[in-house]
């Protein structure tokens, strides 16, 4: 009950106080048709990879190293369920202390609407912003305030525009991969019909790249595939940063876009 109390005052400091959110001036953002950014600054040659987590997480250490070697920041989105995980505190902290972007992505990663009808939300605003307010105070743990985690990604990677709207009146920016990536598909089983290799997923980036670019691109792997997926995109993160830059990409953290 006083935990219920604490979270509703919270949350009515934050919609009382908080502007919807903003940007600078000098930012160009590309959204998608539901309000969420997917490409940032589109005339830089700059890729966002990104990487989002609930209780699954055991590539973590994997990316982190590539991404130490490749002298690469990454942003790493977390729900509750993951930062309340003790068998993952290390990895965050690790995370944290790296100096990588850590944002919210839900508390319980819940689905805010069914996949057959994305425009209705399934569940209420006030339930959306509790759950975020949980989300904010799992970070807070871990010294992550809420000025740092300006960036949210929505569980499953799943919206609409009133989900994108009820968050960003809290103050959030709402992201998302961006469109034709195709590697969020990496989370997939081998037994599942949509399933793809990891060589396929790459094969098809690089097409994309080919045919569309990817300035301000913001590219999504998946450090918790299914347990069963023994061939993990993650696994080759290496030899797709070191494409990326031979084609005169870079690559920046959330964290080092001014707001």
């Amino acid at each position: 009950m006083i935990k219920n109390t604490f979270i509703a005052a919270l949350l009515f400091v934050m919609v009382a106080c908080a502007p919807k959110s903003s940007v600078a001036e000098s930012l160009v953002l590309d959204r998608d048709a539901h309000g969420a950014v997917v490409r940032i600054n589109p005339s830089e040659k700059k890729i966002f990879l990104i990487f989002s987590a609930d209780s699954l997480f055991q590539g973590g250490e994997t990316i982190l190293r590539i991404l130490k070697e490749e002298n690469v920041k990454g942003s790493f989105f977390l729900t509750g369920n993951c930062l309340r995980l003790k068998e993952h505190e290390q990895l965050i902290r690790n995370i944290i202390d790296g100096g990588h972007y850590v944002g919210g992505h839900s508390d319980g990663h819940i689905l805010y609407a069914t996949w057959e009808r994305r425009d209705s939300l399934i569940v209420t605003k006030e339930e959306i912003e509790q759950d975020i307010v949980r989300n904010i105070q799992e970070l807070e743990r871990f010294g992550v305030s809420k000025e740092n985690s300006k960036w949210f990604l929505p569980p499953y990677e799943y919206y609409n525009r009133e989900s994108v709207d009820i968050t960003e009146n809290l103050g959030y920016h709402v992201v998302n991969y961006t469109p034709g990536t195709v590697t969020p598909a990496d989370y997939m089983s081998p037994k599942e019909r949509n399933y793809k290799s990891s060589q396929v997923l790459i094969d098809m980036l690089y097409d994309f790249e080919e045919a569309n670019g990817l300035n301000g691109a913001l590219l999504l792997i998946h450090p918790g595939p299914q347990p069963d997926r023994i061939d993990c995109l993650y696994d080759r993160l290496g030899e797709i940063i070191q494409h990326l830059k031979s084609k005169g990409y870079t690559f920046e953290s959330l964290n080092q876009v001014e707001l």
